[in-house]
């Protein structure tokens, strides 16, 4: 009874707000303006404001006359000084947490400030909306009924000399949940944020196979490596025989395509529901709030506004072409550009998007403006690669775990090719016909790739390799990069991976 009673107000409280969502569903271009207007006018007088003219700045145009469009590299002074202490250079008062982000292994990170405004009206609202929205598609859900499993970030917090910390996203969120939010979680947060995730995920599993948990969330890569240490600690057939009331698995980080099978198998039958969102170090983005997945909801009163420029006009004076969103066309390709309230001012982050519908505005991931293969004119993203992962593995039975590829160039009479590096967590039936059916699928996708494969003029058959077991995290571990946002690159346009992943899998 209890139970029912919290879980009823809960949802009652988290609902509350569908009101204000069915708003910027409907006006994207008032909801916008307004965001623009309150970030403009907090920021009027930083550093970075008098700098660009904002106490000059009253609409739109304005902005978009005054204000540059910058890249990591342009602000990254910036930021070095307000990680020192100082106030007020591009955001009011003190920033006291640095969300580290590199995107992919890199080894140079990037410092994005998370404001206590960012925290506040951007991450933690979206994850009430978040649950708001699920009770709105699922109102049976016992969702409160059980606990919430979180991971949390690999990156110990690092205490710097003014006091701020830097560490991942999530370790941050984590250590600044409000109240109800760690009562309905588990691990408690010390062991939420053990920076050494082997040794996270053993006490991970250790407590919560013990525990009612009815939702999880993270990264799918890592959490399927938790699941398959799960089932060979328990000696269970799938997830549901330790959790049989989980309802609810929250997504994001990477595309779940490649990942949706092996869910399934899991969590078999219909019980689990998936909800995807998009959330950056730089701020939270989507929610899918739609029964059906394939696009997210762009949230638009987080405090951010949001530009775009078409990719393909990325290098041909893209400042004439950048739209504020409402402006957006679906089924164009474009790259992000934000500016938030901890004081990112029409910052590209590095992800390209695509519009299914403006009224209201929902798209999906469409993949990096700097992960792509395109040596020979075949404008391959990370989209087309997981669409023909994807059918290459229903074709043959077939999971795939992680994948990497870039450009083979042309050698003295031979065409070039895309070479990839694929591990399996179940190996294809016939591998002859998986690479088959992944080149036949890359045709499909993508007209460019079907274009040079012609007679193999262009591009030949890709060549492709398998990796070992564990292969990919083998060699996350060895950088230091296990766990939390942290990636393999899938698409390369250089071969500066696949030359340093080649010689370790023999």
């Amino acid at each position: 009874m209890l139970k029912s009673i919290i879980n009823n107000v809960l949802k009652w409280n988290l609902q509350a707000r569908m009101d204000e969502l069915d708003f910027f569903r409907e006006f994207p271009e008032k909801a916008q303006r307004k965001i623009l207007h309150e970030l403009i006018d907090e920021a009027r007088y930083t550093e970075y404001g008098v700098k660009y003219n904002f106490p000059k700045i009253e609409s739109y145009e304005d902005f978009r006359r005054y204000v540059p469009v910058v890249q990591y590299e342009t602000i990254e002074p910036y930021i070095a000084r307000i990680k020192k202490g100082e106030h007020n250079v591009m955001w009011p008062g003190e920033i006291s947490y640095f969300a580290k982000s590199s995107g992919t292994t890199n080894d140079r990170s990037k410092y994005i400030p998370v404001s206590q405004q960012a925290l506040e009206e951007c991450h933690f609202k979206a994850g009430r909306d978040m649950l708001g929205i699920y009770f709105s598609l699922f109102p049976e859900s016992k969702l409160f009924h059980g606990l919430s499993l979180r991971i949390g970030g690999s990156t110990q917090f690092i205490n710097e000399a003014n006091g701020s910390y830097s560490g991942d996203l999530s370790a941050i969120l984590i250590k600044n949940f409000p109240a109800w939010v760690q009562w309905r979680s588990t691990p408690s947060q010390d062991i939420a944020l053990i920076s050494d995730w082997e040794e996270k995920i053993e006490k991970i599993i250790d407590i919560t196979i013990h525990e009612d948990v009815t939702s999880m969330a993270g990264v799918p890569s890592w959490l399927y490596v938790m699941a398959q240490r799960i089932l060979a600690k328990t000696g269970a057939k799938h997830l549901h025989e330790i959790w049989p009331n989980m309802e609810l698995y929250i997504h994001g980080g990477v595309s779940f395509t490649p990942y949706r099978h092996a869910f399934k198998k899991l969590f078999p039958g219909d019980f689990v529901h998936y909800l995807e969102t998009y959330n950056a170090s730089e701020g939270f983005f989507g929610i899918q709030d739609l029964k059906e997945p394939g696009s997210m909801l762009l949230m638009l009163d987080y405090g951010i506004f949001y530009e775009l420029i078409p990719l393909d006009r990325l290098n041909d004076e893209w400042e004439r072409h950048i739209i504020p969103v409402w402006e957006a066309i679906p089924g164009v390709n474009y790259a992000l550009v934000i500016s938030t309230n901890a004081g990112l001012w029409r910052y590209m982050p590095g992800d390209t998007v695509i519009f299914t519908e403006t009224r209201p505005l929902r798209f999906y991931i469409s993949g990096r403006t700097k992960h792509f293969i395109n040596a020979f004119g075949e404008e391959l993203m990370i989209e087309n690669a997981e669409r023909a992962i994807e059918a290459a593995c229903v074709a043959t039975g077939a999971e795939v775990r992680d994948f990497t590829a870039g450009p083979y160039y042309f050698g003295e009479n031979t065409s070039g090719a895309h070479e990839w590096i694929i591990e399996f967590s179940k190996e294809p039936d016939d591998f002859k016909k998986f690479c088959t059916m992944l080149d036949t699928a890359l045709r499909e996708v993508n007209s460019d790739y079907d274009a040079k494969r012609f007679k193999d003029m262009t591009l030949k058959f890709p060549i492709i390799h398998r990796a070992p077991q564990h292969f990919f995290y083998n060699w996350l571990k060895s950088k230091n990069k296990l766990g939390g946002q942290n990636k393999v690159p899938k698409l390369k346009n250089d071969r500066s991976i696949l030359d340093e992943l080649l010689p370790l899998i023999s």
